[in-house]
């Protein structure tokens, strides 16, 4: 049978033979649609598919020229697509026009029948305007930057291959490449009216480009994210953190400064957010609500005291966007490393700064991508986020691949105002400058040391020395003395106790069946912490049953608030377990170590408590059990 062909201008109406002529007088390219092989009923259905999504494309769009499009029913397609689309040719496969036959005429166009054909029909016409001049959407850098293909910081103008937006796809097909992801992307664009909620920097860009949105649904103004540790006790609330970009004040670069350690020489890349309290109106007494700010902080996941360097080199760690609270960065900086905080405020708009944390929770659900030390670190990802999330920021020469490198282009640029840390007595008092706590911890081993002959200058050396070498001066000083030495006796317990933890970490991750025996299986537990610490750092693992994209909407928030809320409970009581099976799985020399640093803290107790009773003071409580 000769095959039939309908040929029609858009611009007349005739589409087949049920096209709407309400809008057709804007149209101005060719639709030509093959009928070849369709009974009447696919010919009817056909017609009102392809009405139907032409109906749906922007008004610029419809009205672009050079954009004629033949269009075939098939059933040579492979399994796997519903279409594909070459040069000016359009193929759609067949069954698509039975299954919307079967949903029944009344069917709306949000039935998995209908929705499958429109978006098939789109997606295609959707490669068929990105390959025109007017299109060239998947050319566009800006694109590339929200889609998940940034330029690489060592390769000036290349791209990286691989997406790594990988997390809470609507279709993983968008990710083979910035063609496709441009296809899928305006399906959604076109369909979906919580597109504008689940995607909003790409909603965005498409209404931009097309002076034109589509119906939306109501969006919470909240951004969701999910803090991957939570301080405080068992009871706390879950760690889903609703953040609403109007409470956030301030966004400033915090810079934990080097050490000694290769990777930390120079330096930590984070975000502070300057988030206000509730009820209080933004300004800068919001910079006195500490509790409520957070950090976001890219790191590589392994919660190790430090991380190896060839596994950093090499790609071996996941870079994931972490949440934190402040004072938890605060506390594992300065107290346990050592290292002073630096937090300098960026020169964002507010509106600027909603941009940012759009981008920000985006990137906490969507990306999960690979550690390197020198490509991929913390800097390189924090450049990334500023420079995609603030688009003024893209256009300035920012790109480092060091923390101190990072900022000392945003002060050249005046984008950061490092003028806070001149007087550094005001920037302590103000919270623009957290200092390390080995200079507390000198200040009170000095106190010490006036009272004792010790034996060294440096308080550091004084920390690394085994405990039982320090036992014997401690049952000699003052008042003054014996309580300085409690303080740092602590401190250099909790050292240690961390320095073992990474121990037994590392010794699971290589398998190690040593760690279990009979006193306990310290690597199950092990094992459990890292899938429950996993889920709380990459988050879309909270979702994974359900079928949502992009930002977690009102349902799937209550399904989070929920299981990361027994996740952080689960995390706190497996480290409790922790406690009591990693010290069976110690060597006895660890152990000892432990042991004798748990005797020093108990001695300087009982001789305070000496001491008071002595000179007649009050009695000091025994020291809390540090088990």
């Amino acid at each position: 049978m000769k095959a039939r062909r309908l040929s029609v201008r858009v611009a007349t109406a005739l589409l087949l033979a049920g096209v709407a002529c309400n809008a057709a007088a804007s149209w101005t390219w060719r639709l030509d649609a093959d009928a070849a092989g369709l009974d009447a009923a696919q010919t009817a259905a056909a017609a009102q598919v392809l009405d139907a999504a032409m109906a749906a494309l922007p008004p610029a769009w419809r009205a672009a020229d050079g954009l004629d499009v033949r269009v075939q029913w098939r059933d040579d397609l492979r399994a796997d697509v519903h279409g594909h689309s070459r040069g000016d040719r359009v193929l759609l496969r067949r069954a698509l026009l039975d299954d919307w036959i079967g949903a029944g005429a009344d069917a709306p166009d949000a039935h998995p029948a209908r929705r499958a054909a429109l978006a098939a029909a789109l997606h295609e016409f959707a490669h068929r305007y990105d390959r025109a001049p007017h299109g060239g959407l998947s050319r566009d850098p800006r694109l590339r930057d929200l889609a998940g293909w940034p330029v690489r910081p060592l390769r000036f103008g290349l791209r990286e291959r691989d997406n790594a937006m990988s997390d809470r796809s609507p279709d993983a097909y968008e990710l083979t490449s910035p063609a496709e992801f441009v296809a899928v992307n305006l399906e959604h664009f076109l369909l979906d009216p919580e597109y504008a909620c689940r995607r909003p920097a790409l909603h965005g860009y498409f209404s931009a480009h097309f002076g034109w949105m589509p119906a939306t649904a109501a969006c919470d103004p909240a951004l969701p994210f999910v803090e991957a540790e939570q301080a405080g006790d068992t009871d706390a609330d879950s760690p889903l953190l609703d953040l609403d970009p109007a409470r956030v004040h301030a966004v400033e670069y915090l810079l934990a400064e080097g050490n000694a350690r290769p990777m930390s020489r120079w330096g930590h890349s984070m975000l502070r957010l300057v988030i206000c309290a509730p009820g209080r109106a933004p300004g800068p007494d919001c910079r006195f609500d500490l509790a409520h700010h957070r950090v976001l902080s890219f790191r590589a996941f392994v919660d190790d005291v430090q991380i190896s360097s060839l596994r950093g080199l090499i790609g071996r760690y996941p870079s994931r966007l972490f949440v934190l609270p402040l004072d938890q960065v605060v506390e594992e900086y300065t107290r346990l490393e050592l290292r002073g905080l630096q937090s300098i405020p960026l020169q964002l708009s507010p509106d600027e700064i909603a941009d940012l944390l759009t981008r920000a929770a985006t990137l906490h659900w969507s990306y999960d991508g690979r550690y390197y030390f020198i490509g991929n670190n913390c800097a390189v990802e924090t450049w990334k986020l500023l420079q995609t999330g603030v688009p003024r920021l893209g256009a300035a020469p920012l790109r480092s691949i060091t923390p101190t490198g990072l900022l000392r282009r945003l002060v050249r640029h005046d984008m950061a105002d490092a003028a806070v840390l001149d007087d550094p007595a005001t920037a302590l008092r103000d919270g623009y400058y957290f200092a390390p706590a080995n200079r507390e911890y000198q200040a009170l081993y000095d106190v010490a040391r006036a009272s004792l002959d010790l034996p060294d200058v440096r308080v550091e050396h004084w920390l690394d020395r085994a405990p039982d070498t320090r036992t014997p001066w401690l049952a000699d000083g003052d008042q003054r003395a014996s309580a300085a030495l409690l303080l740092l006796e602590q401190a250099a317990l909790r050292r240690e106790e961390l320095r073992l933890r990474d121990v037994l970490k590392r010794r699971y991750l290589r398998g190690d069946v040593a760690l279990v025996g009979d006193a306990g299986s310290p690597v199950e537990t092990l094992r459990a912490m890292r899938v429950a610490g996993d889920a709380l750092s990459r988050p879309a693992l909270l979702l994974h049953d359900t079928a949502g994209y992009g930002l977690p909407q009102a349902g799937e928030r209550e399904v989070i608030r929920i299981d990361s809320h027994d996740r952080a409970q689960r995390m706190r009581g497996l480290a409790r377990q922790l406690q009591g099976e990693a010290r069976a799985a110690l060597s006895p020399a660890q152990r000892h170590v432990l042991e004798t640093g748990e005797a020093n803290i108990a001695l300087l107790g009982d001789r305070l408590r000496t001491l008071h009773r002595a000179q007649g003071g009050f009695v000091l409580p025994a020291p809390p059990d540090t088990q």
